[in-house]
């Protein structure tokens, strides 16, 4: 599997995926076409498909430009086919699906949106999340609960440690920035925060990340962590307090 990714629009993440087997690419979400069609020129791919991760206009605004222009089958969640134009193909909830020689899941992930997907191939351990998970945080809560996003956080907690995360945005300098208020002395944070703003001053992705990072310094993924909760004065709280105000605080940072 071959793996383009770039900037599209400010701040979001175009990514391309190729089977060298079958010869098939796939866009992950689209938001915008001409860093999209430049991406497909450069590397002398034609698109087949399409995968949305949510309905949101900042992820779906080529769509209708990139199924005119190649004919792309575009495949998003059942819950939101209202909302997403020119849909050919709707998941459910956790189905799984093909994608030339590769098995693909596509895990419910609700929260930011409630129909919400994140697409994971198993066999090569790659996760494309969407705005549910970032680099050192998680997308806000436009739509679902609280509730609801900790358990799709939980979901692709699980996942394998060498798991690498794509996900829809490049915010993880403002993502470390805001985590190292919460755990100002966790080393291995301090040295990943290190890197972003190295990367970011080169004007370099800091993605894609491996899952086992994010477990260790992603506050979103730390729910449950002793020095998140001493930090906060909540060692006695449940899970879906903790993470409300870690998401609180995010939002007001």
């Amino acid at each position: 599997m071959l793996i383009e990714q770039f900037i599209c629009r400010e701040d979001n993440f175009g990514v391309l995926i190729h089977d060298e087997k079958s010869g098939m690419t796939a866009a992950i979400d689209a938001p915008e076409s001409k860093a999209i069609h430049n991406a497909l020129k450069h590397r002398n791919w034609t698109l087949n498909t399409v995968f949305v991760t949510h309905h949101h206009h900042d992820h779906v605004e080529a769509v209708a430009e990139l199924k005119q222009v190649y004919n792309a089958m575009v495949i998003g969640p059942e819950a939101e086919k209202e909302k997403i134009h020119h849909i050919y193909q709707t998941l459910k909830p956790d189905e799984k699906l093909f994608f030339g020689s590769h098995t693909l899941l596509a895990l419910s992930t609700p929260g930011h949106t409630l129909g919400a997907l994140s697409y994971y191939f198993p066999e090569k351990k790659l996760l494309f999340a969407g705005d549910t998970l970032f680099s050192l945080g998680c997308g806000r809560l436009f739509e679902g609960t609280t509730t609801q996003m900790l358990n799709s956080l939980k979901k692709l907690r699980e996942l394998p440690n060498e798991t690498l995360l794509y996900c829809g945005h490049e915010y993880t300098k403002n993502n470390a920035l805001f985590a190292l208020t919460l755990d100002p002395h966790n080393q291995k944070l301090q040295r990943r925060a290190e890197e972003v703003f190295l990367l970011r001053a080169k004007n370099t992705a800091t993605l894609p990340v491996t899952l086992e990072q994010e477990k260790e310094t992603n506050p979103f993924l730390r729910w449950d962590d002793q020095t998140i909760r001493k930090n906060l004065s909540m060692k006695d709280s449940t899970d879906e307090e903790v993470f409300a105000e870690i998401r609180k605080r995010k939002d007001n940072f």
